[in-house]
């Protein structure tokens, strides 16, 4: 695979089933690899019931007909299942990850290649994505996947009328090209304060130069966006607070079946696979340190708990740090513990949570991993810049960081998702409840633009309800059935919804 990066203005044919892409249409490693991807999203399929219901209940209405969506989220084997059912629903639909590690790049070559393809005469999906993408590569893959084909926008003039965001950084593009074009000016590219937006700087350096209103065109046709994580929400209430969110939005992560399956339940499975195929260490009788108790750090302390690790947990939030203390934690700072702990997982959302000052302080062979959606929460940048350090890669996204003083840690993923990067995420049965509530969304906002104007929203309670129903038979459960006297008595319907929206579950 070569990483030329064409133009992303230059023309690709129209995405249709089962025509034939053409090279420029998608970008992948290798399309070699999609037998071995279409026997995993097979296995997929089973361990998803909760998606493949939807699939099978909307196929017939084609609800997604006509949407042009875009998707910004990891190329995995999971995704894939999502993607395929986007299409079966009427849509038409372009791909990056959001993550230069977390592509699984046999599950990209199967959807490029479709379910009727070959890799000679590939008929599947626009996919731009693989793993180990340079930051140039990464935005110029979400620049394509914002990029619709000649002759399939409508009236929307070279985009989507649907974004499916993961972090938000399509939808940030997007609002940051519309930005300066409106100013008329792109901040000069020294001015940026991280590599990654000074990649983001030139990139749209280069588009307004050659079009100086192709973001606002693209933004002014797109009906909304479905966005997956945390990290991502808190862009889009920030934006939305400041009134410069462009269009509605949908808050996925919000929803139970996502936020309380996919970030706890979803972590504690992947944190720990992700460790292991890294770095093959006895992780029991060893310290752990988890900065962040939230759903997802909850889960990560669940799971080095359960190897046998001593967990001690960081926190700022005064009812997180006693749910901790409550769940058996020890809750100290990192201060207190970087000498004397084995690993140190970030899970917070926020940046500069392990400064390179404290991993000069860590003890030798201590390992450092983040979990959190971007790469700013272990200073990775600040230690590339020591003098006293030099980098030793042992094997892909594992890398040893020696210290002049003879001690050195172990860094996974580059600081990035290390349970995508060293793994492969979280497992099928999980993600079925996340991209069930993403593909419900995405008709929610498609089919019923004109009840959402621009705001951010979480689904309703029956459809949360719905998702996990759809769940209980694959693993034996049966719900009890209220009488009529009893749900009277409780205030609810027999059928639900059986909580108030602001329950905590």
């Amino acid at each position: 695979m070569t990483s030329t990066l064409p133009a992303a203005s230059s023309g690709a044919s129209s995405q249709a089933r089962p025509s034939t892409l053409a090279e420029g249409d998608y970008k992948v490693a290798d399309l070699s690899l999609a037998a071995f991807g279409r026997k995993e999203i097979r296995l997929a399929e089973h361990e998803m019931p909760g998606l493949m219901a939807i699939r099978r209940e909307f196929a017939e209405a084609q609800p997604l007909a006509g949407a042009r969506i875009t998707g910004s989220l990891h190329m995995t084997v999971q995704t894939a299942v999502l993607i395929e059912t986007l299409v079966a629903l009427g849509a038409q639909v372009r791909w990056a990850s959001c993550n230069i590690f977390s592509t699984q790049d046999h599950a990209a070559a199967a959807i490029v290649v479709g379910p009727e393809g070959t890799p000679e005469a590939p008929a599947g999906v626009p996919v731009y994505a693989w793993k180990g993408e340079t930051l140039p590569e990464y935005w110029w893959c979400t620049e394509m996947a914002l990029t619709w084909p000649d002759g399939s926008t409508g009236e929307a003039g070279g985009g989507p009328n649907m974004i499916l965001d993961d972090g938000g950084d399509a939808t940030l593009l997007v609002h940051k090209g519309a930005e300066f074009e409106k100013a008329g000016v792109v901040p000069p590219v020294e001015s940026a304060d991280s590599e990654e937006y000074a990649v983001i700087l030139e990139l749209l350096h280069r588009s307004l130069a050659s079009d100086g209103q192709r973001w606002t065109r693209i933004a002014a046709g797109i009906k909304g966006v479905t966005e997956e994580t945390t990290t991502g929400v808190h862009r889009l209430y920030e934006m939305h607070r400041a009134g410069t969110l462009l269009f509605p939005a949908i808050n996925v992560n919000d929803s139970v079946t996502k936020s309380k399956f996919d970030n706890k339940y979803g972590c504690r499975h992947s944190l720990i696979d992700g460790i292991n195929r890294a770095t093959d260490v006895l992780i029991g009788g060893k310290m752990a340190v988890v900065m962040g108790y939230g759903d997802v750090g909850k889960g990560c302390a669940e799971s080095l708990r359960g190897q046998g690790a001593r967990v001690v947990v960081t926190e700022v939030d005064p009812i997180c740090a006693l749910q901790a203390a409550m769940d058996g934690y020890q809750v100290a700072t990192l201060d207190d513990v970087v000498e004397q702990a084995d690993i140190f997982i970030t899970a917070t959302g926020c940046f500069d949570v392990i400064t390179n000052e404290h991993m000069a302080r860590m003890k030798h062979q201590a390992i450092v991993g983040n979990i959190g959606h971007f790469d700013n929460e272990i200073d990775m940048a600040g230690l590339a810049k020591r003098s006293d350090v030099t980098r030793e890669n042992i094997k892909p996204q594992v890398d040893v960081w020696r210290f002049d003083d003879g001690h050195a840690i172990i860094v996974l993923s580059e600081g990035r998702l290390l349970n995508l990067g060293n793994a492969t995420g979280h497992p099928s049965f999980v993600m079925s409840n996340s991209f069930a509530n993403q593909t419900i969304a995405q008709i929610e906002l498609f089919t019923k633009t004109d009840e959402y104007p621009i705001g951010v929203y979480v689904l309703p309670k029956h459809l949360d309800e719905k998702v996990a129903r759809l769940h209980l038979d694959a693993l034996g459960a049966k719900l009890t059935t209220l009488t009529k006297e009893q749900a009277a008595y409780l205030g609810v319907s027999p059928e639900g919804p059986f909580k108030s929206d602001h329950y905590r579950y």
